[in-house]
């Protein structure tokens, strides 16, 4: 079976491969994309030489140009650099073992078929000839075709074996599932579900880069719903873990606040590719099994959930080596705020509450209101028609405040120089009561967003607490 490699790079790469009569073959994602006609988004090409890997990539380096830069990696024998919009991976082919302690293998030069038996499943062994005579030929030790016929994740070796010796393996075979829209064969899932305990060798950075993909997939909800299956959630994710389950008392039981969130995951993802606005959705209900409570007159509250959730996200970004920067507070602030447009779609909507929620949102406010639409998982259509509905006439009354008013992310038109001027004092406590003072006045409506209706209250509020204005 010859398969034709579209990308022109392919050119370069035989020409100096079959010059230097080595033998080499493309393998892994890229064979497998190539087969399932999907695109290939990173262009990431792996390629496996019986030989020297590093050796190869620097002739095709020298090949493509002067200018190319090759990393090399001499305790793993590969070798790597970018052209254009590919990156090329160049690797002797090896085998591999493990220390049980660690996800390092000792390494040793091998056979393309120990190469093929080292990859993580049948569907990434797939590999194609790039040498001279047998340019093209297609290699399928462990009927990998079949298994993306069939939609399956499967591993090459015992899956035992596969998953102990590098247990990342259990997220990617998730993740692959999740992406492709795949199913893992039994006896490997049965075997994830034995292994998942190894993940805590795992490092942070490595199970975080995985979860970004699942939660960047059509429906994450998916991969969620296997991490949980599998027992992994509990090690990488506990605060999933907490919110699964229903507790029943006096007849009365709560939603699973697990599957809820991941379905409100899945909702985000039909209008926005936005990682951060996606792990929002995960994480808007997170401080639901702190706040839970029941009561024989109210049933089952959650009162303030959303303030302790917020509070928890920088520890679980932390904790799971996420970036603790405007992403992080990105985050904890639509879970601090996913409440406040849902309270204006059951209340009579006053532009007091309207212009406090853009003040308090800034530009951020089209990204909440996308989450609290999320949040609607009522299987109860006319319930969830009315609240979206609800939502229309929000999301207008902030058009009309935002252009009225222009509230969001407004500075007040009195500050705090001009306050000290005035009434001749130092920064103190007083500065801050005049400030927060015309704030409020603005965001109730008492007085307009503008210097000259500012500058009054603020005379009047500097008198009332003792001050003097100097005379120009």
């Amino acid at each position: 079976m010859n398969i034709c490699l579209y990308d022109k790079i392919f050119d370069k790469l035989t020409e100096v491969i079959t010059a230097e009569n080595v033998e080499a073959y493309v393998i892994g994602g890229y064979v497998r994309d190539c087969l399932l006609k999907r695109e290939h988004r990173d262009k990431d090409i792996d390629i496996v030489v019986i030989g020297s890997g590093i050796a190869i990539a620097r002739k095709i380096a020298k090949k493509l140009g002067p200018n190319i830069n090759v990393t090399v990696y001499k305790n793993f024998g590969t070798a790597m650099f970018r052209y254009l919009d590919y990156e090329l991976e160049f690797v002797g082919a090896r085998k591999e073992s493990y220390n049980r302690g660690s996800r390092k293998p000792v390494v040793e030069n091998g056979t393309l078929e120990d190469d093929q038996k080292r990859r993580d499943f049948t569907i990434n062994a797939l590999a194609i000839s790039l040498s001279g005579d047998t340019l093209g030929s297609f290699l399928d030790p462990f009927n990998g075709m079949q298994d993306l016929k069939d939609k399956i994740i499967r591993t090459p070796m015992d899956p035992d074996k596969t998953f102990s010796d590098d247990p990342l393996r259990m997220m990617r075979a998730i993740r692959f599932a999740t992406q492709l829209k795949f199913s893992i064969e039994k006896e490997t899932l049965k075997s994830i579900c034995r292994n998942a305990e190894r993940i805590k060798i795992v490092s942070g950075e490595r199970i975080v880069t995985e979860l970004n993909k699942i939660i960047m997939c059509e429906h994450p909800s998916n991969g969620f719903l296997l991490l949980e299956q599998t027992g992994l959630l509990s090690y990488i994710f506990p605060e999933l873990q907490n919110m699964k389950g229903v507790e029943l008392k006096e007849g009365k039981a709560h939603k699973d606040n697990f599957h809820h969130s991941i379905k409100v995951l899945d909702n985000i993802c039909l209008k926005t590719d936005d990682l951060w606005l996606r792990y929002a959705a995960l994480l808007h209900d997170v401080g639901k099994p702190v706040t839970k409570k029941y009561s024989d007159e109210n049933g089952w509250s959650f009162h303030g959930h959303e303030f302790v959730g917020a509070k928890m996200i920088p520890e679980i970004f932390r904790r799971m080596k996420m970036p603790l920067n405007e992403k992080m507070k990105f985050v904890q602030k639509m879970v601090d705020l996913h409440l406040r447009p849902i309270v204006l779609s059951q209340e009579i909507v006053t532009d007091s509450a309207v212009r406090r929620l853009l003040f308090d949102a800034g530009d951020d406010i089209d990204s909440l209101m996308m989450l609290c639409e999320a949040d609607i998982t009522s299987k109860n259509k006319e319930k969830k028609s009315k609240h979206l509905e609800n939502f229309k006439l929000v999301r207008t009354k902030l058009k009309e405040i935002e252009e009225k008013d222009a509230i969001r992310n407004f500075q007040p038109p009195v500050d705090g120089e001009e306050i000290i001027t005035t009434f001749g004092i130092r920064p103190g406590r007083e500065v801050g009561i005049i400030k927060n003072f015309i704030r409020e006045a603005i965001l109730d409506g008492l007085i307009p967003n503008e210097h000259e209706a500012a500058r009054e209250l603020m005379i009047r509020k500097g008198i009332e607490l003792g001050l003097k204005p100097v005379l120009p």
